[in-house]
């Protein structure tokens, strides 16, 4: 039997479908380099229209941790294949980050707050610029 959410096949599992810590973790990492994402992206954009006197010195740094950053989101998109996670909806609100996904046939939600976002996103670029 298949339950259908948003064109989105689920099938039902005959063992319950659970929740570990570890998927909990992988997906807040996910969400949390999809906004490491967007503040590179926005920075980059920035610094080309500013005053600075070594421009491509610091674009380069920051693609550098754009690359790593891509890296550690496709590898994470490959541990989401084989846990059977699968991201559906994501949603921006007043106060934080929603997102709902999927792991082994059952739907669930993340909610995570600006400010956690914000802090997170620092200490993530922090660890890739440090590398």
């Amino acid at each position: 039997m298949a339950i259908r959410y948003a064109d989105l096949q689920v099938r039902e599992s005959e063992s319950p479908a659970y929740l570990t810590d570890e998927d909990t973790a992988l997906v807040q990492r996910y969400i949390l380099l999809g906004i490491v994402m967007l503040i590179l992206d926005h920075d980059i954009r920035v610094m080309g229209t500013g005053s600075m006197k070594l421009p491509r010195l610091y674009e380069s740094l920051l693609r550098g941790i754009q690359d790593r950053v891509l890296l550690e989101q496709a590898s994470l998109r490959m541990q989401f294949r084989k846990t059977g996670i699968k991201l559906v909806e994501e949603r921006r609100q007043k106060d934080g980050l929603e997102t709902f996904y999927i792991c082994r046939g059952s739907r669930h939600r993340c909610f995570l707050l600006w400010s956690y976002l914000k802090a997170e996103s620092e200490q993530v670029i922090k660890q890739f610029y440090k590398g």
